[in-house]
């Protein structure tokens, strides 16, 4: 049995061991990369270099400036203010963060950072509004995926970079649409699937815990409306909106002014002068600490180690299978197909698989290039299979061991963190299931690309 096979049964095994004995994945993940590495002669080193500290930055960086700001009530200001900017109305909510992280990661930042600054906020609403957490975590995360691929962008600029270099066809702003336009309907999908509909024309009090299948059998609503008919809770108003617009908001003191200076700055720095996100967090942080004792307090406890500790074991054992050539022996056996067609859809799948659990802009530069061969035959059009290779690969970054998904994770508050992962999970799954046959069957078979 090859090295290659035996690493991915042993990522199998990892899975299996940590659903069924409820030991943290992460931990197996490190594990099976020293164990396996050392077996197969991988030197230390080179095992550590799996170890994906830019996330980790990332990771606990973003959750400490957030757990900062929300120990200091900036993040409850920000909900009250958005939520009086939208006049309330419930249903405007997860749309407004949507097109939020869009632009942002149109406008040149990455998709992870995007999410790094926007999803902390978003959550923050979906809990005090009574808004399913994983609704408005997809949003955010598909949000930041439709924006990402505008020629601007970062995963714009690497695929338009590789199809550039390689000599073939290409049409950038088709590439933004087809993402744009997908991410949207997955969004519609999500809105109906996650108790969107039920929120038109209702409203729920601020901080009032949601059950998500309360929310999804309606029952949630009818108690809402129970209370209304008692004289109860809050009082619905004109467009579904929320009657907590109507209240004051929290008031502006001097440590909600330096915490929202130290946001502001994260996204001026992250977007102007390509900084990492997780640096900056933890400078703001740091600065923010020094400045006001207040903030000090409890702050790093709200940093989600369990989920850091998940996500880069996970990272640090797909680094391992990069290392010793898994990754590439299946491109090689994907791209050694006779049949152009299936080879596209496999391409497609390979993308989708890998990036669910790594990084979506890695694989991105890696898979093109597996692609060419065939490309250059003129059996498949170049522009449909980069659409559905582009698509396929990012659509899944809703996982929560890809960066985006895991930020989502790591920023949703801890009664609901465990749910959140699972239907992210369960969401991401079903993208790497269902994404690749679809864009697969809209810009590869017809052949109109």
């Amino acid at each position: 049995m090859s090295q290659e096979l035996i690493s991915i049964l042993v990522l199998v095994g990892v899975f299996l061991i940590a659903t069924t004995m409820g030991i943290n994945m992460g931990v197996l993940g490190v594990v099976a990369a020293f164990g396996l590495g050392t077996a197969l002669g991988v030197p230390e080193d080179d095992i550590f270099a799996g170890f994906p500290g830019d996330l980790f930055v990332i990771l606990v960086g973003v959750t400490l400036l957030f757990g900062i700001a929300s120990n200091n009530g900036t993040v409850d200001w920000l909900i009250h203010a958005s939520v009086r900017a939208v006049k309330g109305r419930t249903i405007a909510i997860p749309w407004v963060f949507f097109l939020i992280t869009a632009v942002l990661t149109a406008s040149g930042a990455v998709v992870p950072g995007a999410v790094a600054i926007v999803a902390p906020i978003a959550l923050g609403f979906a809990i005090q509004y009574g808004i399913n957490p994983v609704l408005m975590g997809l949003f955010v995360i598909n949000g930041a995926t439709a924006g990402g691929f505008s020629p601007i962008s970062v995963f714009g600029s690497i695929v338009n970079g590789v199809v550039e270099r390689e000599d073939l066809a290409q049409n950038s702003m088709l590439l933004f649409a087809s993402s744009f336009v997908f991410n949207l309907l997955l969004c519609v999908v999500a809105f109906f699937l996650f108790g969107g509909r039920k929120l038109i024309g209702h409203t729920v009090e601020p901080g009032e815990d949601v059950d998500e299948d309360e929310v999804r059998s309606g029952r949630f609503q009818r108690k809402v409306r129970e209370q209304e008919k008692a004289g109860a809770g809050p009082k619905p108003i004109a467009g579904g909106a929320v009657s907590a617009a109507s209240e004051p908001v929290p008031e502006l003191d001097r440590d909600k002014i330096l915490t929202l200076v130290g946001i502001v700055s994260l996204i001026v720095v992250a977007l102007a002068f390509d900084v990492d996100v997780g640096f900056v967090s933890f400078s703001i942080a740091a600065v923010l600490m020094l400045l006001s004792p207040k903030a000090r307090k409890g702050a790093v406890e709200k940093v989600a180690w369990s989920t850091v500790l998940l996500i880069c074991g996970i990272v640090m054992y797909v680094g391992l299978l990069e290392t010793i050539g898994t990754i590439d022996w299946l491109g090689e056996q994907v791209a050694s197909i006779d049949k152009p067609l299936l080879a596209a859809l496999l391409i497609c799948y390979v993308g989708g698989v890998v990036s669910a659990f790594a990084s979506t802009t890695g694989i991105l530069g890696a898979l093109i290039p597996l692609a060419v061969p065939f490309l250059q035959t003129g059996a498949v059009g170049a522009v449909g299979l980069i659409i559905a290779l582009s698509i396929s690969s990012s659509v899944v970054d809703s996982s929560p061991f890809s960066t985006s998904g895991a930020l989502t994770v790591a920023n949703t508050p801890e009664a609901h963190r465990d749910r959140v992962f699972k239907r992210l999970m369960q969401w991401g799954m079903s993208m790497v299931l269902v994404a690749p046959p679809i864009v697969w069957l809209v810009f590869v078979v017809p052949g109109w690309l």
